[in-house]
């Protein structure tokens, strides 16, 4: 497992889905990775984080394509089985479920999105709403206390609202839970599942913490114990580790 990308930031822009919908179209098609990343500039160029129109200044643009990428064009080494899985799923799945899959490679190659995330999902378990500075609050605790995290965070915020999965409240600043997204295919979770192993240094936990992991609070699970999740997956292997937890880890 490369352990850079646990150590690094990464998130630069506010990426929206439509713009993965685009790559991950291309990827199926089978363009190359030039032919994507040199249609993603062309697409995104002139299509603001907001979601309307408008000319970009490139450095702006590429960074959210590089991210797009990253995710799921170019993995790392050690991501590209979990990214050929995720892309075989794709290739059979409703377009509804592409949400799951891009949070999925997005967590997986920039755990910091996952980190922010679970920032998030526990402010939410304690309370209705959460404000911006409750979440730079928690990220300064769990990063230290630097400009690049609070700008990084807060991108990560304005994606998932940007994305369905947040929702801005009536008071600037404040966001409350979305209806979370029912994932009904257990290979579809199983996959999840795998990109929060993934996202973890460890690349290990028990069930009970994947599963009631607060990063995926935007998410709403089938009931799968760690027999099922590692039967879907030859990366990931279940074992005891307690008298009534097992243990999940990559492999």
């Amino acid at each position: 497992m490369s352990p850079k990308r646990h150590e690094v930031i990464g998130i630069k822009q506010v990426v929206r889905r439509e713009w993965y919908d685009f790559a991950l179209d291309r990827l199926i098609g089978g363009d190359s990775a030039a032919a994507i990343r040199a249609g993603l500039d062309e697409f995104i160029s002139e299509r603001l984080q907001s979601g309307g129109y408008g000319e970009r200044g490139d450095q702006t643009y590429t960074k959210a394509v590089t991210q797009i990428m990253k995710s799921w064009v170019i993995p790392a080494n050690d991501l590209v089985p979990f990214r050929g899985a995720a892309l075989n799923h794709a290739r059979a799945a409703d377009r509804s479920e592409r949400i799951v899959l891009h949070w999925a490679v997005t967590i997986a190659a920039y755990p910091f999105w996952h980190r922010v995330a679970v920032v998030v999902g526990r402010l939410l378990n304690l309370q209705e709403a959460v404000s911006q500075s409750q979440i730079r609050q928690r990220c300064y605790e769990a990063f230290g206390e630097r400009t690049t995290i609070e700008r990084s965070a807060r991108r990560v915020i304005r994606s998932f609202v940007a994305w369905g999965l947040l929702d801005d409240s009536e008071t600037k600043g404040m966001y409350r839970r979305s209806a979370p997204v029912a994932i009904a295919n257990h290979d579809l979770a199983a996959l999840l599942i795998e990109a929060v192993l993934l996202a973890m240094p460890e690349g290990r936990a028990p069930q009970s913490q994947v599963l009631s992991n607060p990063g995926l609070f935007p998410f709403q699970l089938p009931h799968m114990n760690a027999g099922a999740i590692a039967a879907r997956s030859e990366r990931i292997d279940a074992g005891r580790y307690s008298l009534d937890d097992e243990l999940l880890r990559l492999v």
